[in-house]
């Protein structure tokens, strides 16, 4: 959501804390905000719920919001956080050994994916449809949310006072060799600095 700079923040209901799928009790949360996996990583922004109002999310650092997760506002109401429905592939190998090649392209391309022990999911985009199919996966279009795989080195913790035992995927694919073996050889002239998109 983009806000002119004069836009007084003061006046928006501010989100200062956060609690997991499950772990908001018997409250019921007074509104829900759907987003879609870039969305639902964030520190300090405003969103908007579905019933029409305006939330600045202030947290202390960074962190990746799962289906279900709940914000706290300063006076105790709850925005439930809902994970927007995208447009994916479903990619489908011929094997396990199939699967984790597969997995090691995409993660080659620096290209957010979530592994399941069947398929990836990734967002869609032909060139990368062509490339998969290639290399003889089976490609389909789906909608649903997307929980990518959090990587490794993404640094952002969920303890904020909260019992955070569930991860939430966010980020790449962590295979990111560039070794000489991959025959389908790219160019990678684009510098990929894990934290270069701000969430603020």
């Amino acid at each position: 959501m983009k806000l002119d700079i004069r836009t007084d923040f003061t006046k928006f209901p501010r989100a200062v804390s956060v609690l997991t799928a499950g772990g908001a009790g018997a409250v019921t949360p007074y509104d829900r905000a759907v987003l879609a996996h870039d969305e639902r990583h964030l520190r300090r922004r405003v969103i908007e719920t579905a019933g029409g109002d305006r939330v600045l999310v202030d947290l202390p650092e960074p962190i990746i919001l799962g289906d279900r997760d709940r914000l706290v506002l300063e006076d105790g109401r709850h925005v439930e956080i809902v994970a927007a429905e995208e447009p994916l592939y479903d990619i489908r190998a011929e094997s396990a050994v199939h699967l984790a090649e597969l997995a090691w392209h995409i993660g080659n391309r620096h290209l957010a994916a979530a592994i399941e022990a069947q398929r990836i999911l990734i967002l869609r985009d032909h060139v990368i449809k062509a490339m998969l199919e290639g290399l003889g996966a089976t490609v389909s279009d789906v909608s649903k949310p997307f929980m990518p795989v959090r990587g490794a080195y993404s640094g952002h913790g969920h303890d904020h006072g909260h019992a955070h035992a569930k991860t939430h995927a966010h980020s790449h694919v962590e295979a990111h060799s560039h070794a000489q073996s991959d025959t389908h050889s790219h160019s990678h002239s684009h510098s990929h600095d894990h934290d270069s998109h701000s969430h603020d």
